[in-house]
Formats: C-alpha cells, sequence, structure tokens
C-alpha cells in the first residue's frame, strides 16, 4: 500500500514544471498502478494504459463520463459520503473498495484519491490511483484454507474444528432454551495394516472417501473435521435427543462398512466410534472431546465396528441409550420378552371377543423397560424385525395354551411394525412361524396403523390381500390419528378399526370428540367393519360408546393387560359374572 502512495507522491511531483511532459506521459502510461484523473466536478478527463487494463474500459469510454461507472453496489452510500467527506477535509483518502469491471466482474482495490490544488489552495482535479487486489485475495484465500482446512480431505483441520465448537458452545451457553450437541470421535480399525501393505498413497485415497461418505450424511450446521490420522471428529448440533446420536453412528458405521474401491483394490474397513453430549459430559470442547475420545476407546475394546457413549455411572440419557443398545441385543439373542393381554369386551353381549397381545421387557441392569422406549429404538436400529418375529412367536404359544383351555374363540391381536410389515420378506416369516408352532392364521388378528397402510397404499392393498387369504382378521390401529384416504380405505380388506385411545380419553367431555367417535363408527359399519374403542377407563365411557353403537371396547375399565396366567382367572371370573360360556 505505500507503494502506492509513493506513486501518488510521484504523481503529484510530476506537475512541477521542471520535469519534461514527455517523461511525465510516459510514466504516466507504463506505471503499474491504474491511474483516473477528474476535474473539480468529478468528471474524467485521463487515464492511463493500466485503468483500462485493470477496468476493461477504453479511455474513449470514460473520458467525460463519472467515475460512478465503476461503482459494484457492493457499498452502502454513507460509504461514499464518508469517502469524500474525508477527502474534503485533509485532501485525501486511502483504503480498500470493491469496484466493477466492464464485463460485470466485481473486483477489489486498493484505492488512493488526492486533491489536486493550484497555488490558491483551490481544488483543480482530483487524482485516484489503485492496485488490483484480486490475485492477492485469491492468494490470501488459499492461505487462509490451509490453515483451516485439512489439505488431503478438504474438511476442517483440528485448529478450525476447535474454533468452530468454542463459537457454537459460547453461543450455546447464552441460549434461554438448552441445547444438546453430540461429539463423535471415529478410528478406522486397522487403517495401519492398509498403509502397511498396500501404501501410503492408497490409504491417502481411502481417507479422502471416507470423509466423502460422512460428509453425505451431515447438515451444514454439523462440525467435520479430521483430527489427525485416520482419526475423525464430528458435531452434530442441536440434537433433541441421544437417540439421534445412536442412530447416526449407526448410519456411519454403515457406510463405512460398505466396500471402497481404490487403485483397484476392494477394500473393507470399518470404525470404532466414541460420543459424548454436550452438556452432560462436559461443557468445553476438550472436555467433551477427551471424553468422546474415552468412549471411542472402549469401542475399540469392545470388538470394533461399534459405537459407545461416554459413561462413568448411568445417570444420563446417553448412557442410558449405550445400556439399551447392547441389552436390547442380548434380550432379542435371549428371547427375554413376555407378552401381557388385554382383554376386547363385546358391547351388546359381554362376551370376551378377543384379546390384544402386548411385549413387556423387564431388565436386570434397567429394570421394566416402557415399550415406547425399547420398540421405538428398535425401530430406530432395525432390531424390530428380529423383536417382532419373537412376539410372534410367543403369540402363537400363548394361542395354543388358549385351545388346550378350551377358548378357541379368543384370536389373539398382534401389533405389526410398518417396518416390519414393508420388509420383502414379511409374509414369508409369517407363515414359516405359524407352521414351526402347528397353528393356525385364523386364530390371529394383525394389527396395522393407518401411517403403514398408507405409507405405501398399492403394495399394502396386495399384503393385506394375501393375509386375509392366509385366514387372519384384519384391523386398523390408532384409526383417526393418521392421514388415510378414504378411497384406499374401500380397497382395504379389513375386518376392524381401532378409534385411538385420544379420542375415547375426552369423548365425554368434548363434543367434537364425541361426534368424531360417532362418524367412525357408523362409516365403519356401512363399510361392513366392526369398531373397537381402546383406551376405555370409566363407566360413562363405556355407556356412551354402547349407545352410539360401538361394537368392542378395550380398556382397564375392565381389565389392565395381563400375563396368561391372569388371563385364565380373569376369564373364569367373567364367565361366572356373566354365565356366558366363551
Amino acid at each position: 500500500m505505500s507503494e502506492s502512495c509513493a506513486n501518488l507522491s510521484a504523481v503529484q511531483e510530476l506537475s512541477i514544471t521542471q520535469y519534461p511532459n514527455v517523461l511525465i506521459a510516459k510514466i504516466f502510461e507504463n506505471i503499474a498502478e491504474g491511474i483516473m484523473i477528474t476535474d473539480k466536478n468529478k468528471r474524467i478527463v485521463k487515464v492511463n494504459a493500466a485503468f483500462e487494463f485493470v477496468t476493461g474500459y477504453k479511455k474513449e469510454e470514460v473520458i467525460g463520463g463519472s467515475p460512478r461507472i465503476l461503482q459494484s453496489g457492493i457499498h452502502e452510500i454513507s460509504f461514499y459520503l464518508g469517502m469524500w467527506e474525508k477527502i474534503d477535509e485533509i485532501g485525501m483518502w486511502q483504503g480498500e473498495i470493491w469496484n466493477r469491471r466492464k464485463t460485470g466482474d466485481v473486483y477489489p482495490e486498493w484505492l488512493t484519491i488526492m486533491a489536486i490544488k493550484n497555488d490558491a489552495g483551490e481544488v483543480t482535479n482530483y487524482c485516484g490511483i489503485f492496485t488490483d487486489l484480486s490475485e492477492r485475495k485469491i492468494v490470501e484465500h488459499e492461505l487462509e484454507k490451509r490453515t483451516l482446512l485439512d489439505t488431503l480431505t478438504d474438511v476442517c483441520n483440528r485448529f478450525a474444528y476447535s474454533e468452530r465448537m468454542n463459537t457454537l458452545l459460547e453461543s450455546t451457553s447464552k441460549m434461554t432454551q438448552p441445547a444438546q450437541h453430540a461429539v463423535f470421535i471415529l478410528n478406522l480399525d486397522r487403517f495401519k495394516q492398509i498403509n502397511d501393505t498396500l501404501g501410503h498413497a492408497v490409504g491417502d485415497q481411502l481417507l479422502i472417501e471416507v470423509s466423502q461418505r460422512i460428509k453425505g450424511l451431515i447438515k451444514n450446521k454439523d462440525i467435520l473435521a479430521r483430527y489427525g490420522g485416520d482419526e475423525f471428529v464430528i458435531t452434530l448440533t442441536n440434537i433433541v435427543h441421544p437417540r439421534e446420536a445412536a442412530k447416526f453412528a449407526e448410519q456411519v458405521i454403515h457406510v463405512i462398512e460398505q466396500p471402497f474401491i481404490v487403485d483397484n483394490h476392494e477394500i473393507f474397513i470399518t470404525t470404532s466410534i466414541g460420543i459424548s453430549i454436550y452438556p452432560d459430559d462436559g461443557m468445553t470442547t476438550e472436555e467433551l472431546l477427551n471424553r468422546a475420545e474415552k468412549a471411542m476407546l472402549f469401542s475399540k475394546g469392545n470388538g470394533r465396528n461399534c459405537f459407545s457413549f461416554y459413561f462413568d455411572e448411568l445417570n444420563t440419557d446417553s448412557k442410558r441409550v449405550l445400556l439399551l443398545d447392547s441389552e436390547l441385543r442380548k434380550a432379542i439373542e435371549n428371547r427375554e420378552f413376555t407378552l401381557a393381554y388385554q382383554p376386547k369386551i363385546c358391547v351388546q353381549t359381554n362376551k370376551i371377543v378377543g384379546v390384544e397381545a402386548l411385549v413387556r421387557w423387564t431388565n436386570d441392569k434397567l429394570g421394566f423397560v416402557s415399550p415406547a422406549e425399547f420398540i421405538e429404538y428398535a425401530e430406530e436400529t432395525g432390531l424390530i424385525i428380529p423383536l417382532s418375529e419373537i412376539i410372534f412367536d410367543l403369540a402363537c404359544q400363548g394361542n395354543m395354551k388358549l385351545l388346550n383351555a378350551g377358548y378357541t374363540k379368543i384370536p389373539i391381536a398382534i401389533n405389526v411394525s410398518s417396518i416390519h410389515f414393508q420388509q420383502q420378506g414379511f409374509l414369508e416369516s409369517i407363515q414359516t412361524i405359524l407352521e414351526r408352532n402347528n397353528t393356525s392364521a385364523l386364530n390371529f388378528e394383525i394389527e396395522v396403523t393407518e401411517r403403514t397402510v398408507m405409507n405405501n397404499a398399492v403394495e399394502t392393498v396386495n399384503k393385506l390381500v394375501k393375509l386375509k387369504l392366509l385366514g387372519f382378521k384384519l384391523s386398523m390401529d390408532d384409526f383417526g390419528t393418521g392421514y388415510s384416504s378414504l378411497s384406499y380405505l374401500v380397497k382395504f380388506p379389513l375386518d376392524v378399526l381401532k378409534i385411538d385411545q385420544s379420542f375415547i380419553q375426552q369423548i365425554c367431555i368434548l363434543a367434537d370428540k364425541q361426534a368424531i367417535v360417532d362418524a367412525i363408527i357408523q362409516m365403519a359399519h356401512r363399510l361392513n367393519m366392526k369398531v373397537v374403542a381402546e383406551g376405555v377407563e370409566t363407566k360413562q365411557q363405556a355407556a356412551l360408546l354402547k349407545e352410539l353403537g360401538c361394537d368392542f371396547i378395550q380398556g382397564y375399565y375392565y381389565s389392565k393387560p395381563l400375563p396368561m396366567d391372569e388371563l385364565f382367572e380373569f376369564i373364569q371370573f367373567w364367565e361366572i359374572d356373566h354365565q356366558e360360556r366363551v
């Protein structure tokens, strides 16, 4: 910048008569900086060759015109007002400015403007000298990238990650609403063997492809960095629940498990992941990284190709997710689940017309685990498929106990997960379980949710028809909470609609809930379907549902879900009380 000032001083000196006009003209035309001279009214009177080269304008295009032709539109009017205020005050302004070339390209330049005065101190001209900073900016940008990005993978480096994390945590600490962030450390398993056997060039390319696969999983607000060697660090920002971190870790493990093709080599590699959660596991970047590192080493020691949350005691949600994952997998392997059965009562006859099978799990470390918790987690991780098969198998065993006790008209309703239902081999797996237990589909009712059947309505119709042909009764669970198309509802070969308990709970209080239930019952009957009201808890609810024409009632008003031995007792007492043989 001092060079521009020196050149400006040189131009000022050129006005001194002791220099020949020819010399002045040669310097003016050959100087490397662009020069523009205006009159006192800021009309361009002269430009040099460097001005033409930088701006793209020929001198005949600009002489007589205004310098405003170069304005980029980036700066506010206040910027120019301040600039000319400075020139009027001290006779000079110097600084960085963005201008526009004739092509329309915007570029940065270092500009010096000086007022030229006569002997009387009056402004006669203004002289501007500028240097194009485009190339310098490109170099600066590249240097900045090198300081912030990993040169191999083009993701953040260790320094940039720490800077971004510190900024994130500082802003989070000022938020009125609490926020959670998940920090992951990934270490590639046995990466050294690849370097040693295939060479560092292949190893480097593998690191590049690993980073690209991980990039495809994160969002713009998240942070990905190569922390050194074969170690990557990721921050998922603003997670709602640690389950999101567990699900993301599963995704990372899955994408890295897929084979890589590098230099005609098919390479298989896995990763061990450690996770820490802000603020539970630390309030600073250093604490979170340290604890994620410990969790990663735990994963390494636990067999590799897995993830672990940081834990010291099981007192946070994140640590519970870790234990839930490991214990649920063991429970599925060891078939540690039981079923409870909730009776369904016919409103008109008071007969027990069926039971719904509900899965239960009590764990030595976790205690009783709510189905809402472990079924949701099983669906997120894919464990729901083997779990569903276990539930169906247990229901078949329960059905045999009912048949052996002489209760031949109490079908068992089984809830089917949407993920299991959508599996290609769903029907085959159900048939296999029936055959293994030597029982018939006629003894069961399959319950699918509204959202399940509408997810792929055409395919759903085909599956439901096949289930119907096998002998299953079919019901739609939680009706009224989803988005059923009535045109498809007619096509579905359903036997029963189950009204969601959210409507039943307020049926005696809110007229609109009662109207909805009434409409569902009337519609179902027109479609030759029966209606079950679930979640019935009071005598008033049961009486109103009977008045509205509901067919079956299920809920705590009659019975909670019962183990099989207690179910037998309930049936026997029910028969005595109502003098009806089921």
